[in-house]
Formats: C-alpha cells, sequence, structure tokens
C-alpha cells in the first residue's frame, strides 16, 4: 500500500491523514509541536473559528460532525456596536436555521487528531520540525526537538500542512517556474479578553459575532463555551494612530474608552493583555502548481493562507481535503493525475477566496456601521424570500453552501448588477412620475 507522508497536524494536517486513513493508505504525521490533547496550545493563533456548511461537510465525511458541534456555539448574524453603545442585530440569513459556528481551535484540532488516528494505519509524530524535502525521493528531513536528532521519513508521497510559512512549499519554491506571492495587510491584531460573568453566564449576546466597526479599524468578539469571549482588535501597525504611537497603558486605555466604551467595562484585563499579548500579522498567500509530478502536494494555508474576515480558512482547508480525498478515488492508479485533478479544482476557488476575505475586512470594519449597508442586507434576504433557490445573496452561498467560492464570486457579480439596475430604473421611473405631476 502506498505511503503518505504529512508535514502538519493542525487542523487540516488531522483531517487530511484521516480521509487517507480512511482510504487505507499507509500514512505517517509529523509535527512541530507537542501533542495538543496534552494541555499544548497553539500559541499567537486565535483560538476561537468559525465553522460553517463547507467545514461541517468534511466532519461529516468522517462521522464526527455531531461530536465536533457539540463544543460549537452558534452565532445567527452580527451585533452591530457603534460608539454609543447602540447595538444593531443583523442576521446572516432570513432563514433563522443557518448560522455559522464558534468554536475553539484546541477542541477541533484535538478531534481531527483523534478521528485520524482511529485507523492503525495512521501513525503521529510530535515534537519534529520539517527542516527540508528532497521533492524527487521524497524525503522529508526533521529534527526531533525532544532528542535533537535528525530523522528521514520517506514514503510514496509528502502532503504538505504546514501552514502558511510551509516547509514544505519552501523547498517547492526552488522549482523552475514555481509562482509565489505573500502580501501583508497593513494592519496587525491582538488578542483581548471578556471574561464571563461571576454566575458564568455571558455578558453579552452569545448567539452573535459582535463587531465594533470604526471605519479604518474594528474590534470583534467570539463567544466561548466557558461564557467568555475572545476579542480581537485589528488596527493598523502605523500611523499617527496606530499599535507604533499607543506604547502606553494609559495611551492604549484613552484609545479604548473612546472608541470602544461600552466593551471597556467587561475587560478587566485589558491593559496586562495588551502589555502581555504579540500583536500579530495578517498575510495573504498564494502560489503555483500546488503539486510536484505524484511526489508533492499542497492542502491549506500552505497553498492558499488568507485573512481571517470571511471566517473561512479552516473551512476551505477542509474543503481541499475533501477534494482530494475525491481525486484519490477518482484516479486510484494515477497519483499524477489526482494531484494535478485537485490543483486545478481548488486554485482558482483558494484566489477567489483570499479576494472575498480582503473585501470583508472593507465591509465588517466600515460598512456595517451604515444604515444603507443593512438596508441593502435586507434587500437581500427579501429578494431572495420572493426568488428562492434563485437569488441567494454572497455571504449565503460562501457560508451556507458547497458553491465553489469563485462561481459564487461571480453569481453576486451578476445579481448585484440585476438589483441595482431595476433600483436605478424605479429611481428613474419616479423621477419621471414626479415631473409629470409637476
Amino acid at each position: 500500500m502506498e505511503k503518505f507522508t504529512l508535514i502538519g497536524s493542525g487542523l487540516a494536517g488531522g483531517m487530511m491523514a484521516a480521509f487517507l486513513g480512511r482510504r487505507g493508505y499507509d500514512v505517517e504525521l509529523f509535527e512541530r509541536r507537542s501533542d495538543p490533547r496534552v494541555g499544548n496550545f497553539v500559541g499567537g493563533r486565535s483560538i476561537n473559528l468559525a465553522l460553517s456548511t463547507r467545514g461541517i461537510h468534511a466532519l461529516q465525511q468522517l462521522g464526527i460532525a455531531d461530536e465536533v458541534l457539540q463544543h460549537a456555539i452558534p452565532m445567527r448574524g452580527r451585533m452591530i456596536h457603534d460608539r454609543s453603545g447602540e447595538l444593531h442585530f443583523a442576521p446572516y440569513d432570513r432563514d433563522p436555521a443557518k448560522h455559522i459556528n464558534s468554536i475553539g481551535r484546541s477542541a477541533l484540532n484535538t478531534a481531527t487528531i483523534a478521528a485520524a488516528q482511529r485507523y492503525p494505519n495512521v501513525q503521529v509524530q510530535f515534537n519534529h520540525r520539517c527542516t527540508d524535502i528532497d521533492l524527487d525521493t521524497p524525503t522529508a528531513h526533521l529534527l526531533n526537538t525532544e532528542t535533537n536528532q535528525m530523522v528521514a521519513a520517506r514514503g510514496d508521497a509528502i502532503i504538505g500542512v504546514d501552514g502558511a510559512f510551509s516547509a514544505v512549499r519552501r523547498a517547492m519554491q526552488r522549482l523552475d517556474r514555481f509562482e509565489y506571492s505573500q502580501t501583508y495587510l497593513a494592519h496587525g491584531y491582538k488578542e483581548l479578553t471578556i471574561p464571563p460573568a461571576t454566575d458564568g453566564s455571558w455578558r453579552m449576546e452569545k448567539h452573535a459575532l459582535h463587531i465594533w466597526p470604526r471605519r479604518s479599524f474594528m474590534m470583534i468578539a467570539l463567544p466561548n463555551p466557558d461564557g467568555s469571549f475572545t476579542c480581537t482588535l485589528f488596527w493598523e501597525f502605523e500611523g499617527p494612530r496606530s499599535f507604533a504611537t499607543t506604547q502606553t497603558a494609559d495611551e492604549f486605555r484613552r484609545f479604548f474608552d473612546e472608541e470602544f466604551p461600552d466593551a471597556v467595562p467587561l475587560m478587566p484585563t485589558l491593559l496586562e493583555e495588551f502589555q502581555e499579548n504579540p500583536t500579530g500579522s495578517l498575510v495573504t498567500v498564494r502560489c503555483a502548481p500546488w503539486h510536484y509530478h505524484d511526489k508533492v502536494a499542497l492542502v491549506g494555508d500552505a497553498a492558499h493562507a488568507v485573512v481571517p474576515f470571511y471566517g473561512q480558512g479552516m473551512n476551505a482547508a477542509f474543503e481541499d481535503c475533501v477534494v482530494l480525498d475525491e481525486c484519490l478515488a477518482e484516479f486510484p492508479n494515477d497519483r499524477a493525475r489526482a494531484f494535478a485533478e485537485y490543483s486545478a479544482r481548488r486554485k482558482e476557488n483558494a484566489d477567489a477566496l483570499a479576494d472575498l476575505a480582503v473585501q470583508n475586512f472593507i465591509e465588517m470594519r466600515d460598512k456595517t456601521a451604515s444604515p444603507v449597508f443593512r438596508a441593502k442586507k435586507k434587500l437581500d434576504h427579501f429578494i431572495e424570500g420572493v426568488l428562492p433557490g434563485i437569488y441567494l445573496p454572497l455571504y449565503t452561498m460562501v457560508s451556507f453552501t458547497r458553491i465553489p467560492y469563485a462561481e459564487a464570486a461571480r453569481r453576486a457579480r451578476r445579481q448585484d448588477r440585476v438589483v441595482y439596475g431595476v433600483l436605478l430604473l424605479l429611481i428613474l421611473a419616479l423621477l419621471l412620475a414626479g415631473l409629470r405631476l409637476l
């Protein structure tokens, strides 16, 4: 039986190992960190994820969706906080049963690794850091960080599931005509906390994603099962009012008092977290091709890291696993064809998602505060009700269907042209009618 060597046991790594194990392949999965099931946590990264239809579908294929969703909190819409503290709730869909799910990274990572280890043909090795890849053999060279010894892991194929700064992709970048780009937003992020109330309850509406939109920057908060909220401030790195110019605790407190006055009383550890928590960056990674012959393939952030503003990074990575599994089933005796087909099916969609994610950042930080924008959302839901199955808002297509991202983006553009065209005609008709009355 063919052997797959997987580098990276993050969310997509465990998922991919489970799919390959289920199909009967020998799988050896290497992870540079220690086992997350024994208390290790992925430092510097958000503990919250927004699990939606695409990710749930992947979990269903492995039979673990119900188990995972027990740890999730449904979020039915956005709760917008303006500067005065006034709240505006905007549902994600006209159907209240449709929601995204706030779930902890650790719980989900643990579930996918456990799913992979149900198969005796899957082995997981923690504390192994990949230092290089020999693409042609193919062999992964790894450092066992517990023993300080080098290990060579050879298989029939290597899958790089090792994140935005992938060691597997780095080896592929040495290939002739390999295309690679990484772009950063001008904004960074810092994680903060709203703890639970003294009775363990949530101090804000728990079934919502909370947003404090402030045009050029914003804060969001997602609920956790323990009654807390994980908040993330997205703010410029540089500028007259930014991370760079806000150095002291007093300056940061004044900034929060001015911009997020309703949140400050809920955040008793605000200043400590500002000083202690790192400021992260937001990167988009694009590359091509995603595979090298029948030897190597890239999955998830290793192939297409996106900024987090559509809540689709993890869902897209899980969808990669589903599609690669389908391609391996479709071409069981031609792994090179399977890898090529997987890349062809996913590349356009990953690029479309990267663009959508940046666009949604602008929407969240700026447009959600606008009454005009909220009216457009209500119009979207009204038209969807009038034309069920024909008209679907972009957010619905991305989060609540498995329509490919690129197709969803194209369809949304066509719909907007029609809607705005009809509105323009109605306005012109009303103006003409008014002129006739004069």
